[in-house]
């Protein structure tokens, strides 16, 4: 199923974002009917250090839960994704009590249910609502005590805070957000690994013979940003062959001047240069300008032999 594919490109992009971070386990199993999780992930860096990840960044703060869904996640799959998020809950009071420690609700992971869109009946349905004050639109929390937000993407703004979310949206979303990332500078943190893992998902979904219309779409609008990447690829290569041909042209130029200037010497000071003449010009050639500058000035003075003598000692 394509459903899948696009499942598995969620779990490695946050995996991929979050693992220089901390712990991501993408799944893990809660207890009960064996139900996973789709990303757990517990943060090990301080804060400053998740800001290259934007909004993704202010969310894994602490430790969290991530259930991303392709499609638009409706409310008996947002509430499978309350009772997993409960059931870990209860994982970690249970854990505190054979340990005899004291239960704290800071220990309790936060989940984030990534969806593409949510409509008004399903956001009122759970009582989510916006927190602008220090949250962009587009996310919705709950109740506080149960710890959850829903990430409706179709309405995240359009800015490079909100880009790593946007790759997991749908239609022209997620291609806007593709080629965003292909904007970015070769250097940009992430940029080239999650612009693989985006192509890596054209691919998967082009090889699949039942993709419904709205992947057939995206197949159709990653393939222009794969052959405009493939091109860039080929562009950077035939620029990195110059370069180095230059540098090669350069090197082989400064050699060249040194090798006639060293048997110009020889000639000027022995005559025609012999076998056992030519022998020394290389050695003088690898000299350090340093050790070449002291040969120099004792050039003059030195016999054949003298020559010869030193140029085997170097």
């Amino acid at each position: 199923m394509t459903r899948l594919i696009h499942d598995q490109f969620a779990k490695d992009l946050m995996e991929e974002l979050l693992s220089s971070f901390g712990e991501v386990r993408a799944p893990r199993r809660v207890s009960s009917e064996m139900r996973e999780i789709d990303v757990w992930f517990v943060p090990q860096v301080s804060p400053n250090a998740l800001q290259p990840l934007g909004v993704l960044g202010c969310m894994v703060q602490t430790t969290v839960i991530l259930e991303p869904f392709r499609n638009a996640a409706s409310t008996e799959a947002i509430c499978s994704c309350l009772l997993k998020a409960l059931e870990a809950r209860c994982d970690l009071q249970r854990q505190a009590d054979r340990n005899n420690a004291k239960f704290s609700t800071a220990a309790v992971p936060v989940l984030w249910v990534l969806t593409p869109t949510a409509s008004e009946q399903l956001l009122l349905g759970f009582g989510a609502k916006e927190q602008p004050e220090t949250w962009p639109a587009g996310i919705y929390f709950l109740a506080e005590s149960l710890k959850t937000a829903i990430v409706a993407i179709h309405q995240l703004p359009r800015t490079p805070e909100t880009l790593w979310l946007r790759l997991l949206g749908r239609g022209r979303v997620q291609e806007g957000a593709a080629r965003e990332l292909d904007a970015l500078p070769a250097t940009a943190p992430f940029r080239n690994k999650a612009l693989e893992l985006v192509l890596s998902l054209r691919r998967d979904l082009q090889a699949k013979q039942d993709t419904d219309r709205d992947d057939r779409e995206l197949v159709m609008r990653l393939s222009t940003l794969y052959l405009e990447e493939k091109e860039q690829s080929r562009q950077d290569g035939i620029q990195e062959g110059i370069q180095q041909g230059i540098q090669q042209g350069i090197q082989q130029g400064i050699q060249g001047a040194q090798r006639t200037i060293v048997e110009n010497l020889l000639k000027s000071r022995f005559g025609a240069i012999d076998a056992e003449l030519a022998a020394v010009v290389n050695p003088m050639m690898a000299l350090s300008p340093e050790a070449f500058a002291a040969l120099l000035l004792k050039f003059p003075s030195l016999s054949r032999e003298e020559l010869l003598a030193q140029v085997q000692e170097l």
